[in-house]
């Protein structure tokens, strides 16, 4: 399986400080990414939620934060209930003069099983949805 992580990047017309609100805030990432129970940017804090695999089956998701930088950057893990295999979401924000570019990057997804779930094409149509069409219209009408 190709080792390389699927990055994605996108320029926000919001202020660092609201793009970062909305990627570590559980009610705004309810609103564009996955309800979670709760949510802390906090190094160590663990969260789990479901999502749908490609046949339609609820998938278990386990993650935990393993690197906070307040306004800069958020990394967790990403493993799924019964399968091996754990992978790292990074999200990476830099001030710029139009407002703000989110770079986030996906590695690892080579450590999971080799099955039609796991495999790049669906991480990646999973991320420019979220990144480029939710999170975008949530920062738009939210701003």
């Amino acid at each position: 399986m190709d080792a390389q992580p699927f990055i994605i990047e996108h320029i926000f017309n919001a202020p660092l400080e609201r793009v970062w609100k909305a990627i570590t805030d559980k009610d705004d990432m309810k609103q564009w990414y996955f309800d979670l129970p709760e949510f802390k940017p906090v190094v160590g804090f663990s969260f789990e939620f479901y999502g749908k695999g490609s046949s339609g089956q609820r998938m278990k998701h386990l993650c935990q934060v393993t690197e906070v930088k307040p306004l800069n950057k958020l990394v967790y893990s990403w493993s799924y209930e019964g399968y091996p295999g754990v992978s790292y979401v990074t999200f990476e924000l830099f001030a710029q003069q139009s407002g703000t570019r989110l770079k986030l990057t996906h590695s690892g997804l080579e450590t999971f099983p080799p099955l039609a779930d796991f495999a790049r094409e669906n991480f990646a149509k999973g991320w420019t949805e979220l990144i480029g069409s939710l999170l975008k219209s949530f920062l738009a009408s939210n701003s």
